[in-house]
């Protein structure tokens, strides 16, 4: 399974310590080097500092062919690499949590989810546990 990331699903799921859950449900995770200089933003919290300087072994960076595509102009960099780079990699799952470039990348016939995905099918599969609080 070919899964490629944007910069957001990465990074909240390293702020909250779930990171590794990634491996477990997509062995591996293709990121755009976008995503990664994203990441690397001097305002990134420090466990985003961390995860960067002791790379896991199951991220796949790799550099995207440019496009002159308009469509994506609206999108940020990280954005519009992870969506060329899903559709070079014909990649089965792309995730990414922004609502312009998920409603791109499903326009283009890319399969997406986003954080909570992420986290709801590791529950699925037991890899966590999820509790629903109800507001009062």
């Amino acid at each position: 399974m070919i899964v490629v990331a944007d910069t957001s699903p990465i990074n909240y799921l390293i702020q909250i310590g779930c990171d590794s859950l990634l491996p477990k449900l997509y062995q591996r995770v293709v990121l755009p080097r976008a995503v990664i200089q994203e990441l690397d933003h001097s305002a990134s919290p420090i466990s985003v500092k961390h995860w960067l300087s002791s790379f896991p072994a199951w991220i796949d960076v790799r550099t995207t062919r440019p496009s002159a595509d308009p469509a994506l102009e609206a999108l940020d960099l990280g954005e519009r690499e992870a969506i060329l780079l899903a559709e070079q990699e014909h990649a089965d799952l792309l995730l990414i949590d922004e609502r312009r470039g998920r409603l791109e990348a499903q326009r283009r016939g890319l399969a997406t989810t986003g954080t909570l995905g992420v986290l709801l099918a590791a529950h699925e599969k037991r890899l966590v546990a999820l509790t629903l609080h109800t507001l009062v």
